[in-house]
């Protein structure tokens, strides 16, 4: 089973000045204003199985770099295997000729997350930690520099991978969705 998801317009920032670092009783810093280089758009695959991500940095986010992107996973998933891949309701995903490719595609198989419910779909989690421990706070002067960050945090994660094991209570979250849903018949 695979969570696919893409993270777009993930910037090349770099800063106008340096910040300062962390010193006993006071935060580090950083300027406000910065440069920017440009965009990309990360998509990636979560098995989660095995915790690998396959992923891939495109300019876009269109259909037509989601086939690639697909394309790309169909090739580093064994033959024989079924495909269970979980994505959201992005229309890309929902494109005819993303339809047409899974057609062509048999042993593929699309679940699609409810609206607003993101936090379903595991790959969230990889895209969390990678913006903490790689983007948040990086200084990247170019485009290339942000992918090739990307590339390598992806590399040091498959290096380690772990399955992905769902903690959340059961309970808790359909309690969660009967709270929303009541106050949602609530405004109407």
């Amino acid at each position: 089973m695979l969570s696919i998801d893409e993270k777009s317009q993930i910037q090349a920032l770099d800063r106008t000045q340096p910040g300062l670092p962390m010193k006993k009783g006071r935060a580090g810093t950083m300027t406000h204003d910065y440069i920017r280089y440009g965009t990309t758009t990360l998509f990636a695959a979560l098995n989660v199985l095995d915790g690998t991500v396959v992923g891939r940095n495109m300019r876009r986010h269109r259909h037509q770099e989601f086939i690639r992107f697909l394309n790309q996973v169909e090739a580093a998933v064994p033959a024989g295997k079924l495909v269970h891949a979980v994505v959201d309701n992005y229309a890309t995903h929902k494109h005819p000729k993303v339809r047409a490719w899974l057609v062509r595609h048999p042993r593929w198989t699309f679940h699609f997350t409810p609206t607003s419910a993101s936090w379903l779909n595991a790959v969230e989690g990889f895209f969390s930690t990678l913006t903490r421990r790689r983007l948040k706070r990086g200084v990247f002067c170019s485009l290339v520099d942000l992918q090739a960050a990307i590339n390598r945090y992806v590399a040091e994660h498959n290096h380690k991978p772990k399955p992905f094991t769902w903690t959340a209570d059961p309970d808790r979250v359909l309690a969660a969705i009967a709270r929303g849903k009541q106050a949602l018949e609530s405004l109407h």
